[in-house]
Order: structure tokens, then sequence, then C-alpha cells
């Protein structure tokens, strides 16, 4: 049995301002009508023909990836309590897996992987992936090697040793490298013998388990305590705190992958990018614009171009314009913009640290937030008022809850809203509204089938999402 792995974390900085902490790269669909999450779940079905698979996530995302992975058959998502690097992430879910799906008489064979690559021919990866399991099932420890097309200085790279046999395209590892200089990068794409480290990894659970006891038994300790101890709550286990907390924070790389003696590569020759910069992005979707003018540039939304060259331009929300730029990338969201050029991209993680020391919230947050009920997005808000957009899922509600400092005022755009207000209960339909005085107890509910719409406007002298007291929910955040 193989069962898909998928590492869903990540800060949402390289991809800054579109992907944030709260919303990051791989909910998005950069390259497709899917997110890249939702790209890789379809890719991990067809490998494991509809069987389970395991989602390794936050308490911040495991809505989000419920929501975008509601259609998978057989779905297992484990929450870390806190970010410790893949190693603890996939140490939880092979001891899940093993205790879930294993039996004495077959260990689940793990294909460990992150949510935001970008593989278009999916084909040849499966070809990759079938060599990788016939060398899992060998007690070998399998990573996979991207062939490199161009002397990159932002990856790892893998120096292959022997084959082994004649049959298979695989190689033992004869070392890991980390990230080269330009120089370095160039003689490693001309010795012919080094492939990018592509952070996908195949091995059986077990396997990884007996390598984690030998090879970084601290990690093994508190992964297994923290998986004993675990809550389970229909979907999600979540991991134990306090105990998950103290395991070291490290990657696979370095806690196992760099000292075992059963690390092998096989090579996936297709197209694959991590898409870790705007410039990868835009290299690897170049083209999709409608307004391209075979001018090498990339356009996303209401874009104008005049004297443009081999840019990329995204709108999101408003009409964007450009004259006279050469290699430039610009994005722009509904609460900022970015302007760069390709050279540069590389930097806005130092940027978005500099708006993190200053406590700027779109760090984090679009004007768009998710919730496990819907959305909320932020239309208009100054001294003591903010005006939302909230949409109210089928079958979904906001907790019962009251707020100390504001008061709420709910007109209904479309559908229809079961609310409660005080003691008493009762329906909103389009174009009808009501309103909720402060320490009102409250409640709205979508009994339908389709989206509830509803402009919110909030009064009151503090206006932050930290004044609710929960009283029942049905997500669990009471």
């Amino acid at each position: 049995m193989i069962i898909p792995v998928i590492l869903c974390g990540g800060s949402g900085t390289r991809l800054w301002p579109l992907s944030r902490k709260l919303f990051p790269k791989q909910f998005h669909c950069l390259a497709s009508d899917h997110s890249l999450l939702q790209q890789t779940a379809e890719r991990a079905a067809t490998i494991s023909e509809n069987g389970p698979q395991i989602v390794i996530t936050n308490e911040e995302q495991k809505f989000l990836v419920a929501e975008q992975l509601k259609d998978v058959v057989d779905l297992h998502i484990i929450i870390e309590p806190e970010a410790k690097n893949t190693a603890p992430a996939i140490a939880l879910a092979a001891l899940f897996a093993k205790e879930r799906f294993g039996s004495q008489s077959e260990d689940p064979i793990l294909l460990a992987m992150p949510s935001d690559h970008l593989i278009q021919d999916t084909e040849l990866f499966g070809r990759a992936v079938t060599i990788a399991d016939q060398l899992a099932r060998q007690d070998k420890v399998v990573t996979f090697g991207i062939q490199p097309t161009r002397p990159e200085t932002g990856y790892g790279y893998i120096e292959r040793g022997t084959k082994l046999g004649d049959e298979n395209d695989a190689f033992r590892v004869e070392r890991f490298v980390e990230k080269p200089d330009q120089g370095t990068a160039q003689d490693f794409v001309d010795a012919g013998t080094y492939f990018w480290n592509s952070g996908i990894f195949m091995f059986g659970a077990s396997t990884y388990i007996s390598e984690l006891k030998a090879l970084a038994p601290e990690v093994y300790q508190y992964c297994a305590a923290a998986n004993a101890g675990a809550l389970e709550d229909g979907t999600f286990s979540v991991a134990h705190s306090e105990t998950f907390s103290n395991c070291p924070s490290i990657s696979i790389d370095y806690a196992v992958m760099e000292k075992t003696d059963k690390a092998v590569v096989v090579p996936y020759r297709g197209l694959w990018s991590d898409i870790g910069s705007w410039s990868g992005l835009a290299d690897t979707v170049q083209g999709r614009a409608k307004d391209n003018h075979d001018s090498g540039n990339t356009t996303v939304g209401e874009v104008y171009t005049q004297d443009v060259t081999n840019s990329y331009i995204h709108a999101t929300s408003r009409l964007v314009t450009a004259v006279g730029l050469k290699d430039s990338i610009i994005v722009e969201t509904g609460d900022a913009v970015l302007v760069t050029n390709k050279q540069s991209d590389q930097k806005i993680k130092d940027l978005v640290e500099r708006l993190r020391n200053d406590n700027r919230e779109e760090v984090d947050h679009h004007t768009r937030v998710y919730r496990p009920w819907g959305s909320y997005q932020t239309l208009q808000h100054g001294d003591g008022f903010q005006v939302k957009r909230l949409i109210i899922k089928p079958n979904a509600s906001i907790s019962l809850q009251l707020h100390h400092r504001r008061s709420e005022h709910w007109v209904v755009v479309s559908g229809e809203a079961v609310v409660t207000k005080g003691q008493e209960k009762f329906k909103l339909k389009t174009n009808e509204s009501t309103y909720i005085p402060l320490e009102t107890l409250h409640k709205l509910e979508n009994q339908g089938d389709v989206d509830v719409e509803i402009i919110e406007v909030q009064t009151g002298d503090y206006l932050g999402e930290d004044d609710i007291e929960r009283f029942e929910d049905q997500y669990g955040r009471a």
C-alpha cells in the first residue's frame, strides 16, 4: 500500500503579497484552475489508487486543507502544534500510518512530498514512483532527484553514485550538497552527475522509524510520545502539544538522509518547479496571458501593457497598467502592491521580515480571511467603523458569540440566513437586515444549499478579531 504524505505548511514569504502566512502559496491557483495543494492530492490519488492520504499541517490552516481536499475519499489530517521542520512531520505520519494501516504482513510505503510543487509530467513522475516503490520495499530510503536545466543556486544538490542494476533508473547517493555558488552550480550541471534535491521521499514506514531511532533518537522519542498522546477530532489528529514542543526542529536531510547507508536517488526527468519565486512562477507559466503580444510577458487579471517585455504582472482586484518596463514583476492585491525586477525577487523575504518587524498585518492576512464556516473580506475601515463581506457556506454557521466593544449591522445580499439574537431566532432573506447590539449573544447559520452573502457593518471603539467570546461552536473553537 502506497500512502501519500503531503507536507502542507509554509510561511508565505517568497510569493508575497499574494501568499501570506495564513494563506500560503499551496492554497492558490497559480498554474491551473486548481490550487497547488489540490493538484498534489490529485497526483497522489492516482498513485495510491484513491487510497488513504495523510496531510501534515498546522492549527491555523487545518480548515483550509479540509475544505480544499473535501473530495479526497480517505483523508487524514495530522496537526503539528508548532512547526518543527520535515523530519518530525514525516515521523508523525510514519507512526500514524504504521498504527492505522500497517500489519504483520505489510508495511505501508510512504510517498512524502511538499504540497506546493508543480509537477507537469505526471506520467513520467508515476514511472519514477514505480521504481522508488520497488526500492522502498527493499528497505531503501529513496529520494527523488530533479534533472537540472540550469545552474540554480537556490537548490541543494544530490551527487549520484553507482547505478543500482541495469534495469532501473536509480543510483546510490554519493553525497548531498548545500546550495552552491554560481560557479559551482555550473560545474554540477556540466558534470552531469548531479540532481536538484526535490524534497520528495519514499520509504517504508517501519524503515523510516528504524532509521530515525538509530540516527536521530531524540526526534523519534518525542514524536512517538506526541503520536501516542494525540487527540482525535474527526478528520484531524492533533499531536500532543507539550511533548511535541520539546522535539528538535530538523530537516529529514540532516536527520536521516545525510547519515543513512540506505539512501538511493531516483531521477525525475520531467518538468518540475517548487515555485520558489515570482520569476520562477513566471518561467513556469510563461505565455498564459491574454495580452502577451509575443513579448515574453505573463499577465493575470485586468492588465494593460505598452512597451513591456519579459515581465510578470498579476492583478487581483483592480486594473494594473505598465509602460516601458522589462524583466519586471508587479503583483497587486487588495491591500498591497509589489514592484521589483526579476533579478531581485529573492530579496522579497527580507522585505517581508521588515514588514513583520513593524507589525504590519499584511504579512499574515489578506483582506479576505478564510474560516471553517466560509470567509470574510474587509471592504473598508476607518475610525470607529469597519465594513465586511461575509460568505457563509451551505450547512455552516458562525459560533454562538458576543462582542464586548462593538455592535454589528447585518444586511443579507443573497441567500437566506438563520439568525440567533439574544433569545430570538428568525430568518433573514435577501435585502433584509438586523442590528446586533454589543454584549448580545448572536449566531449566523446557513441551512440552505447555496452560499449566503452578508454585508456586515461594525461600529465601536475596538474592532479587532480578538473581541469575540464564543459559547458554542461546531468547529471546536469555543
